[in-house]
């Protein structure tokens, strides 16, 4: 996810792992396929950031970590394939998702940052997260740990990393979501489930750009997340950068090859957006950001401060999420009513 802050994690304590949910890399091009066709379902093979990976069987006890990561298992209607959820509770509003009654059904497991400990605790077979949305090297959580320790991964595919340095993103990002859904699909056998989600979200986007601007009258747009000295913000894999483009806009930062990552003011400057989407999350509140926005006196003579053109979405709207294609929806609508 964005960068947040990150609390240490505490030592391992556990001394004993779990099994894993079957899942391997197999060793001969095209291995599972044949399998598949002579047995059923299983195994099935996908291809997960690069890696092929084979599943025996569906995983039964999945961790899942931070808001989209935890819908896209609900929109496909896994919950009784998890054992929990990881998440902070800045998640934003749950009153209109769809898929809501599967945060009752599942198990709220921490606010905290995910770690081994938990994912031991919950006797987790399967963890479902990505690259700064949950798994860092720095604190040693990543999937080679898990390995390790008998429990599998599935990394999002918004997280990928894409060959420079640690820069993430090797699809756009809309695609991302239907990669996911679609290899989830054949993961846990709920693949007609999946293309399904994947038509309907196609088609909402596609209403949406139908309604959309062209050409020279898309106004430019500036995706701002958090960040003072230097703002943390959408390069061309991370989820904004596919709703601006789809709703209308022009993604001023549509250059950068990678996901969420920081530049500098003056380059926001001297690419004048007309109009700045603020990520909605964390301890600064959305109002506090649009404050900053209008008091940063290097920002006064961009268009979208001078002419008040802000609007503001939810974090998890922004983030790879079953979500993204309401939130070209809407954001289609506001850049409508800013035009008008």
């Amino acid at each position: 996810m964005p960068h947040r802050a990150r609390p240490a994690v505490l030592a391992l304590v556990l001394a004993f792992a779990v099994t894993g949910c079957g899942a391997s890399v197999p060793s001969e091009e095209g291995k599972g396929d044949g399998a598949r066709a002579a047995g059923g379902h299983y195994p099935v093979t996908v291809e997960n950031c690069g890696e092929r990976r084979t599943f025996e069987r569906a995983p039964r006890r999945v961790v899942t970590n931070d808001v989209g990561i935890t819908e896209i298992m609900f929109a496909l209607g896994l919950e009784d394939h998890m054992a929990g959820y990881v998440m902070p509770d800045d998640k934003g509003d749950l009153s209109k998702v769809p898929w809501k009654d599967g945060y009752r059904k599942t198990t709220w497991l921490s606010k905290d940052r995910i770690n081994k400990e938990l994912v031991l605790d919950a006797r987790a077979d399967l963890v479902f997260a990505g690259w700064n949305y949950g798994f860092d090297e720095g604190e040693g959580f990543t999937p080679a740990a898990l390995r390790r320790l008998g429990v599998d991964s599935y990394l999002l595919s918004e997280s990928c990393r894409n060959g420079r340095g640690k820069a993430r993103g090797v699809m756009p990002p809309l695609d991302a979501l239907y990669t996911d859904l679609r290899n989830l699909g054949k993961v846990f056998d709920v693949e007609d489930r999946a293309e399904t989600l994947i038509a309907s979200f196609r088609e909402q986007v596609a209403e949406a750009r139908d309604e959309a601007p062209e050409g020279s009258d898309r106004p430019r747009v500036f995706l701002y997340d958090s960040g003072e000295d230097k703002p943390l913000t959408s390069g061309a894999y991370a989820g904004p950068h596919d709703i601006i483009t789809k709703a209308g806009g022009d993604h001023v930062m549509k250059d950068l090859e990678d996901s969420w990552t920081t530049v500098g003011w003056e380059t926001v400057v001297a690419r004048d957006p007309e109009v700045i989407v603020i990520n909605d999350y964390g301890d600064t509140t959305a109002e506090q950001k649009r404050k900053f926005l209008k008091s940063y006196k290097p920002l006064a003579n961009v268009s979208a401060v001078k002419n008040d053109r802000i609007v503001t979405l939810d974090y998890v709207d922004l983030v790879e999420s079953p979500r993204n294609p309401a939130a070209v929806s809407s954001l289609a609508a506001a850049l409508r009513s800013l035009g008008s």
